[in-house]
């Protein structure tokens, strides 16, 4: 019954030196060989078909098909969903499963499926060993590629003075001006949910928001809206890829990491047990931890899951405070804080 209860959390090429006589032969020779073991295998991949289920973004995911269709020959059929929505799709189709890889926007809910013996292993994937570690199965069964962090969004026209922590939005001013979006829709507001009420002050700041009048309001995109359009001012547990695009876009927008710290909601890619065409799942999964995956996850303004990828107009890992959140085997605590939450949103 494991993913029944998931259903309710949601979700290099090296440059060789040039060397002379022989041993710029046997170089020669060496490269020649691996491009040919290259192209032997995009060869049979060619005219192979997967399925995936991807929580986006859905620009990312779009681009990653293509991208992949292009480099490999292998036809992607592509869902896009929240990590919900996913859950929910697996569990329907339990008796004729049809996903060959799922990248979802939870750890949390990623690991659940590995603990319920839904994912495979894929201890030869190519590039792992660059993944930020804290965000990756030990044992292989799923990959953290990317990753958001979640802060404080806010109107900039609204907004004239910029929140610097938490405790500002239990303040007077703004008293019924911001929203949260809804963690039973959204993997990343549950995570942090999760995270955030681990802390001391977690639960107490909580109550504080509602008491406050803090709305919930739907999933990421509807919380993000309503700010966007100046319904409210600000979204606790804004997505910070969201915002970075939004005023990218022109919107008056922008993110705020408050500075007691934050939660750091990072995506996974693994491939399911009943994976139908494992060699190209595999080659998604290696395409998605390549340097040309990485960084077009940079593109999308998220944090990729290989620190040597730079960012690209966003804040870095290392400039947002982070509370330290233990992903692993958080199934069932995720499902108590949520109740906890449905309680306290109903006083």
């Amino acid at each position: 019954m494991k993913m029944k209860k998931l259903g309710v959390l949601m979700l290099g090429i090296v440059a060789l030196a040039g060397c002379t006589g022989k041993a710029s032969e046997s170089n020669t020779e060496t490269t020649s060989k691996a491009n040919e073991t290259t192209n032997t295998e995009q060869e049979n991949l060619a005219g192979k078909e997967i399925t995936v289920y991807s929580a986006g973004p859905d620009g990312l995911s779009e681009k990653m098909k293509v991208a992949f269709e292009e480099k490999t020959g292998v036809k992607v059929n592509l869902f896009q969903g929240t990590t919900g929505k996913i859950l929910a799709k697996l569990e329907a189709e339990k008796g004729k499963p049809l996903a060959d890889v799922l990248v979802l926007a939870s750890l949390s809910s990623m690991d659940s499926l590995k603990q319920a013996g839904e994912l495979q292993a894929y201890p030869e994937a190519i590039g792992k060993d660059k993944l930020n570690v804290d965000w990756t199965d030990a044992d292989d069964f799923y990959f953290g590629y990317s990753a958001s962090a979640l802060g404080i969004t806010y109107n900039t026209k609204n907004v004239t003075e910029v929140p610097k922590d938490w405790s500002d939005l239990a303040n007077e001013t703004w008293k019924e001006t911001f929203n949260m979006p809804d963690p039973s829709l959204s993997g990343s507001a549950l995570d942090f949910l999760y995270g955030y009420t681990s802390t001391d002050q977690g639960w107490d700041m909580l109550t504080s928001w509602f008491e406050n009048g803090m709305q919930i309001m739907g999933a990421n995109k509807s919380a993000l809206d309503a700010v966007i359009t100046g319904e409210k001012n600000a979204t606790i547990s804004g997505v910070d890829y969201m915002a970075y695009k939004a005023k990218a876009d022109g919107e008056p927008i922008d993110i705020v990491y408050p500075e007691s710290g934050t939660v750091v909601s990072p995506r996974a890619v693994g491939i399911t047990k009943t994976a139908k065409e494992v060699s190209a799942s595999q080659a998604f999964v290696d395409f998605l931890l390549s340097d040309e995956g990485q960084n077009l996850v940079a593109d999308a303004y998220l944090l990729p899951g290989n620190s040597e990828i730079a960012v690209k107009d966003r804040a870095s890992l290392e400039e947002i405070q982070q509370i330290k959140v233990e992903w692993k085997d958080s199934e069932d605590k995720q499902v108590e804080v949520l109740q906890e939450f449905g309680s306290i949103s109903q006083q």
